[in-house]
């Protein structure tokens, strides 16, 4: 079984050395398993929850795509694209928020904070709070159900979102489902063995805390200098140092082998000074990332690149995406409108509805198709061949009781000259047909 695993990345800053240990480097190495189709998109929309500077936004757009493509993010392999470039997450978002409780989103965190803020403030509770970061998680949702992601990788922060996305889809498929699943129920994916690399200061490596390390901006100084400050123990040149409780080796340690882990830690205890010990981790880091900046700072200088990336991207995605939507907007309701003939009794026998034809039958070359057919003996779907009869059925028997969303996924072609939506017409007429004639069977007992 094929496992669907999902990442966003909020597009409000530049990815230091903390986000490429923490989460760039571990997803790539993840979407090179076997049996996982990966998807990557930049979540642009929720960044203008959290920024209104455009410029801002902009530029961090293209430099966390830079970031993940010189990381080595295969795009041939995964799905990578703007979230804004995908139409269909946003009418999904509209379709959820139809189906959630005021109540659960009173409960979300992030609003909760926001609230508990206002108040230690003596402000009105609401003040500030925008209906973007009310219904976040709803967005949240939309992104993962459109694709059904089986996994979701996030921060303990946000399991609480993945858990109201699993509500929310649960009563979606109860109210509109009708005996199917819809929508895959995500799971959380806590990565509690990504490491979390400490800043300059000790703390978390975090851009609130202004302690970050460069992943590639400002080049080898802006490493070197970086690396400088971080802030070790009073221990002299000479004086053994407890590797364990260093700061410097554990942001060493994360980019180093086991043999250069093990030999580091056995030179600080035999008494290397931190001014070498810091000029080893600027060569280490420079090791690994040398490469992957020059490949950055080509992509930042050719923005066009990146575009024609993510456009690839957008492409592939909505190619899930559009015929998915189409069959969640069957469900819900949002239909073509067409007239639905109904049959006349008489007291002999019901009058003849003229409605669109599904044969099945076999060609001399032993293969089974289907086709419909208008009433009037147009054909307006050709089926591919099939080796067994029962799987020609079975679809056919799928386009009787689910219509027009059906088609997106069907091995069948529209006819020459025949437009889809005369095709979607003909299955939406055959469907009502089709759910009247069970109608009418059941009321007869």
């Amino acid at each position: 079984m094929t496992v669907r695993v999902l990442t966003g990345i909020t597009t409000t800053g530049t990815p230091h050395l903390g986000n490429y240990v923490g989460a760039i480097r571990p997803a790539i190495a993840a979407s090179r398993e076997a049996g996982v189709e990966s998807y990557f998109f930049l979540a642009d929309y929720h960044a203008l929850i959290k920024c209104d500077d455009p410029d801002r936004i902009e530029r961090s757009r293209l430099e966390i795509a830079a970031t993940w493509l010189a990381a080595g993010l295969d795009t041939e392999r995964v799905t990578f694209y703007r979230q804004s470039d995908v139409p269909e997450i946003t009418e999904l978002n509209w379709l959820l928020t139809c189906v959630t409780a005021k109540g659960q989103m009173n409960r979300a965190h992030a609003y909760k904070a926001a609230v508990d803020a206002n108040g230690v403030n003596a402000e009105d509770p609401d003040a500030g709070i925008t209906m973007g970061l009310y219904c976040y998680p709803i967005l949240m949702a939309a992104d993962i159900l459109l694709f059904n992601a089986h996994r979701v990788p996030v921060g303990r922060d946000q399991v609480q979102h993945i858990e109201m996305a699993r509500d929310v889809a649960q009563r979606f498929n109860h109210t509109f489902g009708k005996g199917r699943e819809l929508f895959v129920l995500p799971q959380a994916e806590i990565e509690e063995s990504v490491a979390t690399l400490p800043g300059l200061d000790g703390r978390k490596m975090s851009k609130s805390y202004d302690n970050t390390v460069p992943l590639f901006d400002g080049g080898p100084k802006a490493l070197k200098d970086a690396i400088a400050r971080i802030v070790t123990d009073s221990r002299l040149p000479g004086e053994p140092k407890d590797p364990e409780s260093a700061h410097l080796v554990t942001i060493h340690d994360a980019f180093a082998d086991a043999a250069t882990r093990a030999a580091f830690h056995a030179d600080l205890r035999a008494g290397l000074g931190w001014g070498e010990a810091k000029q080893r981790v600027v060569k280490l880091i420079e090791d690994h990332v040398g490469s992957m900046r020059e490949r950055y700072a080509q992509l930042v200088a050719h923005p066009e690149q990146i575009e024609a990336v993510l456009q690839a991207g957008a492409a592939k995605a909505r190619a899930v995406a559009t015929p998915f939507l189409a069959e969640l907007r069957q469900a819900v309701g949002l239909r073509a409108m067409v007239a639905v003939p109904q049959a006349k009794a008489t007291k002999v026998q019901a009058a003849k509805v003229d409605v669109p034809v599904f044969k099945q039958y076999r060609e001399a070359d032993g293969q089974f198709y289907f086709k419909l057919t208008a009433a009037d003996g147009k054909l307006l779907l050709q089926s591919q061949a099939f080796a067994d009869g029962r799987e020609a059925g079975g679809w056919v028997k799928r386009f009787k009781t689910q219509g027009a969303a059906v088609l997106g996924e069907a091995p069948a072609s529209l006819s020459d000259g025949v437009a889809r939506e005369t095709v979607e017409a003909a299955l939406s007429a055959l469907q009502a047909h089709e759910a009247e004639q069970e109608a009418t069977k059941a009321a007869k007992g």
